[in-house]
């Protein structure tokens, strides 16, 4: 073999020693990927909270149209007829019910209710009350009447962040007195425990819309 026919020889071998290795890279197969992440245990997303054991009442507007009756415990849309999301109501009737109103296939009016909630729906069990005749019992004020420690910027910025976590699930929140008011359909305590955790206590106060009645 001639000098010339050796050096390229050589070349090759090793051109060929260095690309082996490039392609038995490019050809280790991806692992599998890693676990998915998890929700943190101490987001007020994550927070279940449990159906309470008696009964609730609500206050807001009931409204029917084709995707059925509700409770809307949260904002309603000016127009007419009204619109707004709620909690199912299962067992209503208007039949001797005043107040209503019906228009282009929809009925509201506003009312107290009274059922059993199991996290998903209103049974109703009592005849329904015009809000303009009930007489509530005023709710306890967790804080005392004392005024919170933060400040409006510090409030505003834990309302943003609160709402990008729970989403739909918050009725309506409002920085008030030092205090974030923030309103849920119902807590246990588990939702009022996971802001705790995320943002400080003496920071949030959770407040359900369903008032459970004592047993």
């Amino acid at each position: 073999m001639s000098r010339h026919s050796r050096q390229s020889a050589a070349w090759a071998m090793a051109a060929v020693a260095v690309l082996i290795p490039l392609l038995a890279a490019c050809a280790t197969p991806v692992g599998p990927a890693g676990p998915a992440a998890q929700p943190d245990p101490a987001s007020p997303a994550s927070a279940s909270p449990a159906p309470p054991e008696t009964e609730v009442v609500g206050q807001g507007t009931v409204l029917e149209d084709a995707d059925g009756t509700r409770l809307c415990l949260g904002g309603v849309m000016e127009s007419y007829p009204p619109q707004c999301s709620g909690v199912p109501l299962t067992g209503w009737s208007w039949d001797g019910v005043p107040g209503s109103e019906t228009a282009e296939g929809v009925t509201w009016g506003a009312y107290a209710v009274q059922g059993t909630y199991d996290g998903e729906a209103i049974a109703v069990t009592q005849e329904p009350v015009l809000l303009a005749l009930y007489d509530p019992m005023m709710a306890p004020d967790p804080t005392g009447g004392e005024p919170g420690g933060s400040s409006e910027d510090e409030l505003l910025d834990v309302q943003e962040d609160i709402h990008t976590s729970m989403g739909d699930a918050i009725l309506a929140s409002a920085a008030q007195n030092g205090w974030l008011w923030v309103d849920v359909v119902w807590d246990d305590g588990s939702i009022q425990q996971a802001v705790d955790a995320a943002y400080g206590e003496g920071v949030v106060v959770v407040r359900s819309a369903l008032r459970a009645l004592e047993g």
